[in-house]
């Protein structure tokens, strides 16, 4: 039987970038982690790589999904050495990303996942700029939230360059957000201290200078890139700024804290291999 017709294709997407979104699609769907796919794409291109995030976040929503924020990746000079990259990127978040907190995360929907600890932004209003300002950020935003974000690739060994990780929707994977609204302006965003256990030993530490600087220059860019894209963030987006500090592999049953100051803490217990299997049975 023949393969239907991608209904998000346009005949002006190359083959390498339709190629490239099917092979990670294909491991998202197996579980089984795929080869780099910088290789099909012109050395070095972000703007293929984008691409071929454009086209996976097409496919998503003509499959039903839908996005509710921007998550900025790539800000913390600790991940950066990490992964071997020296610049940040930005993908997006669909609600079905949302793990609420007190829940279990479903270890099967991930491949590699590795946690980070965050500052997350809601939006009050939008941010259309080219050339948006912290001041502009500041005015737009209603609330901070201490968030934990579940980061994951597709790709197998976490062996990405730049065009990897963008290709592949800034390895977006999960999150969790805090239960404790803060107004931006009663925050020192540069100044926050961020520890992060896991199972009760501090694994992860930084500050919110050690994100671009601070959160409020990672949104400012980021709202500035997705403006300049002609998709800017609009009213009650979220934005999550980017890692505080270094990332950090989970495994079913890990629990992970994250206190940051005057945000409050944030949990994601991630299940244990005897409750996903229980669950497939019910």
């Amino acid at each position: 039987m023949p393969t239907p017709p991608d209904p998000v294709r346009a005949d002006d997407v190359p083959p390498a970038v339709v190629k490239a979104a099917d092979i990670l699609a294909e491991a998202a769907r197996t579980g089984v982690p795929c080869p780099p796919v910088r290789g099909l794409l012109p050395e070095g291109d972000l703007a293929a790589a984008y691409a071929v995030q454009r086209l996976t976040v097409r496919r998503g929503l003509a499959a039903g999904g839908r996005i509710v924020g921007r998550k900025t990746g790539l800000t913390s000079p600790a991940v950066q050495a990490q992964l071997g990259v020296d610049r940040p990127d930005f993908g997006a978040l669909f609600a079905d990303m949302a793990v609420p907190e007190g829940t279990p995360v479903p270890a099967r929907r991930l491949l590699q996942p590795k946690v980070e600890a965050e500052v997350a932004l809601v939006l009050a209003e939008d941010l259309p700029h080219r050339d948006c300002t912290i001041a502009d950020v500041l005015r737009a935003t209603d609330f901070a939230l201490a968030a934990l974000e579940i980061v994951d690739s597709r790709v197998a060994g976490w062996d990405i360059s730049i065009v990897d990780t963008i290709a592949d929707n800034a390895s977006s994977g999960l999150y969790v957000l805090g239960s404790a609204p803060v107004p931006v302006t009663r925050l020192d965003l540069r100044g926050v201290r961020m520890t992060m256990t896991r199972n009760g030993e501090q694994v992860s530490a930084g500050t919110g200078a050690d994100c671009l600087g601070s959160p409020l220059n990672a949104a400012a860019w980021l709202a500035s890139s997705l403006a300049e894209a002609g998709d800017p963030l609009r009213a009650g987006d979220l934005v999550l700024t980017g890692a505080l500090g270094p990332m950090v592999p989970a495994a079913p049953g890990d629990l992970f804290e994250a206190h940051i100051s005057d945000l409050g803490s944030v949990q994601a217990r991630f299940a244990a291999e005897t409750e996903e299997t229980a669950g497939e049975r019910r």
